[in-house]
């Protein structure tokens, strides 16, 4: 029987199976997840899907895994509440209702044929992982890769054995720091800032892309300015509270536009004089 690729309306729960579980941290969860057999998530990478449980409630999750592996897809859930704290207590073959995806992805497209750098910051290293995992099975559609990610200490680093395929790779430069180390921990100590000034790009043909906490942004930002990189080559991806992910209940607006229709993923040239954006 030939896959059905489907994009879900956005009103429709589907009912969908968990395929595996992983413990990241002591606070993060890995979900493998599959659709109704015959059916796959048609998704970009940066986009989300909304997760309910019945009696519980519903929460946005960014999509953590490359859409070039259709049969199921990747969600990192960090216990931040009453329905995250449901989904951890999920195992194998029990069922989510899933919506979506929503939102806009990170622009492919712009990216092909560019060099990247890739910046994330605690678990924006999730979201991004979809791009950096997408740009990996794609490798030779883009220049030169960086990955820059900080993190406040070791035990909170996500993805920690990927991450080491990551480093091991010859044609990715993959950094990472800690805010705060540990006597094992071997590698750089300072926040995510401090990795900028030494990377070598060509800024006319790099974009740079950024996901983490919104206290971040700035910051990197502005070194990103620094290093000669062009307002409308730098892209990032909201933080939000988003609820209904249809653009309908405002949680998510600043101003005229909606995080979850017109975002999460926002060039920082359209959102550079949007108060309250960043």
């Amino acid at each position: 029987m030939n896959k059905l690729l489907i994009s879900h309306t956005g009103y429709e729960v589907k009912e969908a199976t968990i395929v595996r579980t992983s413990k990241l941290t002591n606070q993060d969860k890995l979900f493998e997840i599959a659709l109704p057999e015959g059916e796959m998530l048609d998704f970009e990478p940066g986009q989300f899907v909304e997760v309910s449980l019945r009696g519980v409630g519903e929460a946005p999750i960014s999509i953590c895994s490359s859409p070039t592996h259709r049969n199921s897809f990747e969600l990192c859930v960090r216990i931040v509440g009453r329905l995250t704290r449901a989904l951890h207590r999920l195992e194998a073959g029990d069922n989510v209702g899933i919506r979506g995806p929503f939102g806009v992805g990170f622009p492919i497209t712009k990216l092909i044929d560019n060099d990247l750098l890739m910046v994330a910051g605690g678990i924006g290293i999730a979201p991004l992982r979809s791009l950096i995992n997408y740009v990996m099975d794609n490798r030779r559609d883009f220049g030169k890769v960086q990955v820059l990610f900080g993190c406040k200490n070791p035990q909170n680093i996500l993805f920690k054995d990927e991450i080491i395929t990551w480093q091991q790779r010859l044609d990715v430069n993959f950094s990472c720091t800690v805010d705060e180390a540990n006597p094992e921990w071997m590698g750089n100590v300072g926040v995510i800032t401090t990795l900028i000034p030494n990377v070598d790009i060509d800024p006319e043909h790099t974009f740079a892309v950024i996901v983490g906490p919104p206290v971040m942004y700035r910051f990197v930002i502005a070194e990103l300015l620094k290093k000669g990189i062009a307002e409308d080559r730098i892209v990032l991806s909201l933080e939000r509270h988003m609820k209904c992910g249809l653009g309908k209940c405002g949680h998510c607006q600043i101003h005229d536009i909606y995080c979850c229709q017109d975002g999460p993923v926002f060039f920082y040239s359209r959102i550079k004089n949007l108060k309250g954006a960043i």
